[in-house]
């Protein structure tokens, strides 16, 4: 019997950070599609996807969700036995979740929907994003995975980080703000494993009806003023 239920939709890179977790463990799960505004507030408070309901509750935030799959099924090896190399492969999920992302996020209405947003807000989004990306690049190792040799959870998160940014770089600035990194390369290796093929098929399915979705959001949303 299915214990385990992952809400979201397949569009969130979000969603497919834990969904790969969750495939990589061989987890008996289902998926159930929901936007941001009909997600249970009592499983997600802030009505952020996705959420995850386990025999004990709900959990929310996916890096949470993905703690969860590798301490509920440590097969997976989602993180590494020694303490400290384990904390460096959080140490770049957070660098790719917060610094990374939720950065280039500030861009996407006008990146992928149609909107518009300030040139402060893109001037100083370019600079802490070159900064950023700088970092990164000082902690991680792509040899050839992102922490080193062996897949870790950390690879989640730039499979499913890295091309929003790239991509926001590309068109908001015209720029490559990943500078020389092979990030095609980098995809098409993690794509050779199921979990992430899978994903990935589902997510381009499933990016339609999140755009429609957010496009009739951001057409119902008041002016700025």
């Amino acid at each position: 019997m299915t214990t385990l239920v992952l809400h979201g939709f397949s569009a969130s890179n979000y969603y497919n950070k834990s969904k790969i977790a969750l495939l990589e463990a061989n987890a008996d799960f289902t998926e159930h599609s929901v936007f941001p505004g009909d997600i249970d507030r009592q499983s997600s408070p802030l009505r952020k996807a996705p959420y995850l309901t386990t025999p004990n509750g709900p959990i929310c935030e996916s890096q949470v969700i993905v703690e969860y799959v590798a301490q509920t099924y440590p097969g997976a090896k989602l993180f590494p036995q020694s303490p400290f190399e384990a904390a460096k492969v959080r140490e770049l999920c957070t660098f790719l979740d917060v610094h990374l992302e939720l950065v280039a996020r500030r861009l996407y209405a006008e990146a992928f929907f149609g909107a518009k947003v300030s040139d402060g807000l893109k001037d100083a989004t370019r600079k802490e994003l070159g900064k950023n990306v700088k970092a990164f690049f000082l902690l991680a190792k792509f040899s050839p995975y992102v922490a080193g040799e062996s897949f870790t959870a950390a690879d989640i998160s730039a499979y499913t980080h890295l091309p929003m940014v790239r991509a926001v770089g590309k068109k908001i600035y015209g720029e490559e703000l990943l500078g020389e990194f092979d990030l095609k390369s980098y995809v098409a290796m993690l794509n050779a494993r199921p979990a992430f093929a899978k994903t990935a098929a589902d997510a381009a399915a499933g990016m339609p009806a999140f755009t429609s979705y957010m496009q009739a959001a951001m057409q119902q949303a008041p002016a700025p003023k």
